[in-house]
């Protein structure tokens, strides 16, 4: 009974993925990453479930002709294509300039073991 009285006691050593998780440089990293992408992810979910809403029940709207055969619909839904395009722009250069240097100092503490 003492050995697993003993082996309750005993704690695990924590590992390096734990430590990590666990520092202060990591959880900084972690809110700014969440604080930029959840909000710039519900902003374009919500502009593409209104393009979906407005092309299910207001086909008057959609169909209004700009120029030509141009429509409100056919912008609309290329607006889809330049919205996306114009995210991953603003994450590339958010992540250049706001996270990858941050990123990259805590991997080489990481690699040196000068995380505590």
């Amino acid at each position: 009974m003492s050995d697993v009285a003993e082996h309750h006691d005993t704690r695990r050593e924590e590992t390096d993925y734990e430590r990590v998780q666990r520092s202060p440089e990591f959880q900084a990293l972690r809110h700014r990453f969440r604080r930029f992408v959840f909000p710039m992810t519900a902003l374009f979910l919500t502009w593409y479930l209104v393009y979906v809403l407005l092309a299910d029940y207001a086909h008057g709207f959609m169909s209004i002709r700009v120029t030509g055969n141009i429509t409100v619909g056919l912008l609309l839904g290329l607006g889809q294509f330049v919205s996306t395009f114009a995210i991953t722009m603003i994450y590339a250069h958010w992540a250049n300039t706001r996270q990858d240097r941050v990123a990259a100092e805590l991997r080489r503490q990481i690699e040196e073991g000068d995380l505590a």
